[in-house]
């Protein structure tokens, strides 16, 4: 009897386990949504709408492809402008961690730049450019190229200087030692610096479309606004943090995969 007792014991651990995660997982979102449905019964719909109005106006921006296209459009323009800034982030940090010259001159540009805020940026992409795509695929680049560069820098130079003198005694090809040696370090850094440039990149793409585009989540809000339509506002927004979640659970998902190599505590 106490070996069956054990083993449910055994068993029923995981399923705690599982509970616990997803009620620490949904209680901060369950507490804001309880908190904004009872500030809806005490002030006006424009200012607090009911989360049924809003669950609804959501459920039909997802059904109607007219209106499910603009969020397409926002999140092809964040893909597109990270990878771009992610592809020139890698050259500028292999030129700045290889390159003293390109170390003294990029350096200080790329924090010169990481100062300017993304409004300015948006203003100087409306005088310059006359293409709205081409805008707002210039304001994601210079917006997150900072911050793909440093983090692919920091990765290279971090790198452990025992393992890498014993790499290269094997006389490894370049492709065998990029593969062996510089993804593995880099690959996290990597992974981290779009995570961040995820959250920032939502951000700035509704900046751009707001005042430099006819379509798009940003341009959506924008209408909303005028109309004074708080659900329509808040809809909108949802659709821009449920892109941002989807896509931050891949990368941790290919995180998972990517970095199975590294070592793991015992105790875990």
């Amino acid at each position: 009897m106490s070996d069956v007792a054990s083993d449910r014991q055994s068993l029923a651990e995981p399923v705690f386990d599982i509970a616990r995660w997803a009620f620490w997982l949904a209680a901060p979102f369950v507490l804001i949504a309880v908190a904004w449905q009872v500030a809806s019964l005490f002030f006006p719909p424009f200012l607090f709408p009911s989360l049924i109005d809003v669950f609804a106006r959501v459920w039909t921006i997802l059904t109607t492809w007219s209106q499910f296209t603009s969020v397409l459009a926002t999140a092809m323009r964040i893909l597109g402008g990270l990878a771009g800034a992610f592809l020139l982030g890698a050259v500028l940090g292999v030129a700045i961690a290889n390159f003293r010259a390109a170390d003294r001159l990029l350096t200080p540009t790329l924090t010169f730049f990481q100062g300017i805020p993304a409004l300015s940026w948006v203003v100087f992409a409306i005088i310059w450019f006359h293409g709205v795509e081409f805008r707002i695929l210039f304001i994601m680049v210079i917006t997150t190229l900072p911050a793909f560069t440093f983090q692919i820098v920091g990765a290279l130079r971090g790198m452990d200087k025992d393992l890498l003198e014993m790499v290269m005694s094997f006389r490894p090809t370049r492709w065998k030692f990029f593969t062996a040696m510089v993804l593995p370090a880099v690959l996290p850094e990597v992974i981290t610096a779009w995570k961040v440039n995820l959250g920032n990149a939502s951000r700035v793409v509704v900046v751009a479309e707001l005042v430099g585009s006819s379509g798009g989540v940003g341009y959506q809000l924008l209408q909303q606004q005028q109309l004074f339509d708080m659900a329509g506002a808040l809809a909108w927004t949802l659709q821009l943090v449920f892109f941002v979640l989807l896509f931050q659970w891949i990368l941790s998902k290919f995180e998972q995969v990517a970095v199975r190599h590294r070592s793991k505590s015992e105790r875990s």
